[in-house]
């Protein structure tokens, strides 16, 4: 058993954390790439700076928590190791 946050936590909790960060990851991925196919299709076309700025703005934040959530996985994965 390892401890996060003052809860003990078994392999198996791990793994199930694990795997929902996974499929979070790859769900935040997918929406990235898709804003950013969808910024690049509409580069040339007539659309306002401040919107194209917002768009810009929501895939850096979307790639921030996809960060985050890769040291959460390698915190996850290093607690197996562990266990």
């Amino acid at each position: 058993m390892t401890e996060q946050d003052g809860v003990e936590m078994d392999e198996s909790e791990l793994r199930d954390e694990l795997n929902e960060v996974d499929g979070q990851i790859a769900r935040l991925r997918q929406e990235a790439a898709q804003m950013r196919e969808e910024i690049g299709q509409s580069w040339d076309a007539p659309t306002d700076l401040a919107e194209r700025s917002t768009l810009l703005t929501n895939v850096e934040q979307q790639e921030a928590l996809i960060d985050d959530l890769e040291v959460r996985r390698r915190q996850i994965l290093d607690r197996l190791g562990s266990a």
